[in-house]
Parts: structure tokens; C-alpha cells; sequence
């Protein structure tokens, strides 16, 4: 496959399975336990249709919408995502250069394999999503640089105090950074495009934190066994008040799935609430983002923004999150794919599609933009005729 012919995310998917080895790409691509969280992530779409008007008029569309602080040219931005330079060399780089051209929002993570300080060079809008470790020395250096190097807003993620049940990690191996065993090393070796760039580029780190950790750059680690090993698991909603306040600027909690936790957002003065359930990789048989969506938005609508993340796959996903109230959505595996398949030019090509999907759905659905999506324009669907 080639890229001039991916249309859609799965297209992206299997570029991506096959340009990189079985360990990198199932990192990319599995959840926790049987994964039905993760399927039912981008399913839970399909139990609505979309309503459309017509004979509104409407010959153009303005997409943008006000999230965090920053208007982005489209109600979908970048979830922060670790370890990109592992599924291309670019990493996110790639990210930021795609998030300057197309106006909107990209997220890095703690676990990032490009610094604060590089990325807070681009001129797009940026968020940090910050983890919270043992040392409190190293959350506080995180903070501080962040500001330092002018990120917007920060967010605290708050499902991934232990490590999910990630079985296709154990099955292939993956540790960060990767490392040969007799399970990987045909892989790697019948990828020797992905190879050489990880062997002959620059070394492998996580800038953010190798300073305090040796795990995950210098030291090979398993996910699993970095997030056991390092994260605070007793962080409390005391502590996230306190970050509030440290930060003292547009704060988003990812993470929150229920409608009393929402409420607690709004309550410590949290910017948004991110509704995810960590795409799948946590906790599987939880509630799908999409699926909580509605409660939370009567709950909290209004009061905070809310953001939609996790199985957006195409742009009719996005305007039906909006119909239920969602302010905007972001993803990950959306451009990953996209990333490990090609570079800057996928992650481009990505999302100038869905882009164009939104545009032209919304044209279709008869609205100019993003707040004239209602929850009338969505019918639930009849599950005995499919």
C-alpha cells in the first residue's frame, strides 16, 4: 500500500503494519486484557445516526471552535501520546510541523521523546499532559519548564496510576527502548527501513525525564514496569487542586469517565475534562468515552469544556460527539497510524482528510459550525435491523 492511497484510518493502519516491526506496531495498535474496551471505543459511534437538515443555505463551513484557551481552526487536535520517535524518526516533531500548518492543537506527554523545550519552539498551540511520579521534585521541574517554554495549557492524567493489562506487550516483548531478543529480532530484521533509522539516528531518550530516570532511555523497561515502577499511585483531588493553582492557567483533567468526577472538575477549577478511558489500554470493560458522553455534558455543560477522546476514526465521529455536547475531540491512534506510515506527509494527509470529512458533513448535516450541532440531530439507531 501506498500513501497516495490511504483514505481512511485503517488504510493508515495497515501502512503502518507494515512498515514497522510487530513489537512497535502492536504497541501502537493494542488495548488491555480481551480489548473490548478498545473495540467499543469507535463502535459506540455507531449506535447513533445522524439527523441531518436541509434547505438551510449553508455553502461554507467555519470549523473552528475555542478550546483551552486557543481557537483552533477544527473542533479535533493531537492527544499527547508517548514515545513517537519510536513508530517514526520524526516523532513529534512531525506532530507539531502538521499542528502549525492545519491551526490547531498538539499534546505532549511526559514520556515524550522530544523535549519541552523543542516543541515549545512551535508556534502552534501546545499542551503538556503531565503524569504524576514518585519524585515530586520531577513534577514540579516539569511544570515549571513548561511555562518557561510557553506551552498553553496543561493537563492531568489521572487513569494510568498502575499500568493496564497490556498482553500483546508481553507477547512480542515491546520494551522502551527496544531491545533484541529471539522473539523480535526477525522483526526487526525484516524491517530494515525502521531499523537503520533507529540505529543510526539520534539515540533514543526521554528528555522530559531522563534527568531524574534512568528507565525507559538508558535502562530497557517494559510500559508496564515503568508506569508500576515510577508513577504516584495516592494522587488525590487535593493534589490535582494544588496543580491547578501551581499552573495557574488552562487545566484539563484526561481521564474522567464519571459524572461525579466532572462535577469535581468543575469544583477545583479545571479548564475542561477530557472524557477517555486511556483509547482502550487501561481498564478493559469500561464505559466507552462517546458512551458517557451525553451524562456528562447535561451534568457539566457549560460549567466546563468538555473534550471528547478516544475512537475517532472519522469526521462524522467528531460531529456526533459534537451533537452531544462534546466542545472538541482529540485522538491518538488517528495519526499514529499516520506517523508510523509515513512521517510528517502522513500525519498531513491524515488529517487534511478528516478535515475535509467534517467540512463536508457539516454542509450535509446543513450547519456553518460546530455550536449549531444539537443533540436533535441525533436518532438513536434500531439494533434489530443492524
Amino acid at each position: 500500500m501506498l500513501l497516495k492511497n490511504c483514505y481512511k484510518t485503517d488504510d493508515f493502519r495497515k501502512l503502518a503494519m507494515q512498515r514497522l516491526p510487530a513489537p512497535v506496531f502492536h504497541y501502537i495498535d493494542g488495548g488491555a486484557d480481551d480489548e473490548s474496551t478498545l473495540k467499543r471505543n469507535t463502535a459506540a459511534f455507531e449506535t447513533v445516526d445522524l439527523v441531518p437538515n436541509v434547505l438551510t443555505g449553508v455553502d461554507r463551513v467555519d470549523l473552528s471552535v475555542e478550546v483551552l484557551g486557543q481557537r483552533l481552526a477544527l473542533p479535533l487536535f493531537f492527544s499527547p501520546t508517548a514515545m513517537q520517535r519510536l513508530f517514526h524518526h520524526e516523532g513529534e516533531r512531525a506532530i507539531a510541523n502538521v499542528a502549525e500548518q492545519i491551526g490547531t492543537l498538539f499534546g505532549v506527554s511526559t514520556i515524550g521523546t522530544r523535549s519541552i523545550e523543542e516543541l515549545g519552539r512551535h508556534n502552534a498551540p501546545k499542551l503538556f499532559q503531565i503524569y504524576v511520579h514518585k519524585d515530586p521534585a520531577l513534577t514540579t521541574d516539569l511544570i515549571e519548564r513548561c511555562k518557561t517554554a510557553g506551552f498553553d495549557a496543561l493537563t492531568l492524567t489521572v487513569d494510568a496510576i498502575v499500568a493496564g493489562n497490556r498482553e500483546r506487550d508481553y507477547l512480542t516483548g515491546f520494551t522502551t527502548p527496544p531491545k533484541l531478543t529471539p522473539r523480535s529480532l526477525l522483526s526487526f530484521a525484516l524491517h530494515p527501513g525502521w531499523s537503520l533509522n533507529y540505529l543510526f539516528r539520534e539515540k533514543f531518550d526521554l528528555p522530559n525525564v531522563s534527568r531524574y530516570i534512568s528507565a525507559g532511555s538508558s535502562i530497557a523497561s517494559s510500559v508496564t514496569d515503568y508506569l508500576d515502577s515510577q508513577m504516584q499511585r495516592s494522587i488525590n483531588w487535593e493534589d490535582a487542586a494544588r496543580m491547578v493553582e501551581q499552573w495557574q492557567g488552562p487545566f484539563a483533567v484526561k481521564g474522567v469517565m464519571s459524572v461525579a468526577d466532572a462535577r469535581r472538575c468543575v469544583d477545583i477549577g479545571a479548564t475542561a475534562v477530557i472524557v477517555s478511558n486511556h483509547g482502550g489500554r487501561q481498564l478493559d470493560g469500561a464505559r466507552a468515552p462517546f458512551d458517557q458522553l451525553a451524562a456528562i455534558s447535561d451534568a457539566v455543560g457549560g460549567e466546563i469544556e468538555i473534550i471528547l477522546d478516544g475512537g475517532i476514526r472519522r469526521g462524522t465521529h467528531v460531529l456526533k460527539a459534537l451533537a452531544r455536547g462534546a466542545t472538541a475531540c482529540s485522538g491518538g491512534r488517528m495519526y499514529l497510524y499516520a506517523l508510523a506510515a509515513a512521517g510528517e506527509p502522513g500525519v498531513a494527509r491524515a488529517m487534511r482528510l478528516l478535515q475535509d470529512e467534517m467540512e463536508r458533513d457539516m454542509i450535509l448535516m446543513g450547519c456553518s459550525a460546530p455550536n449549531e450541532l444539537n443533540a436533535s440531530m441525533l436518532a438513536p439507531r434500531d439494533q434489530s435491523t443492524g
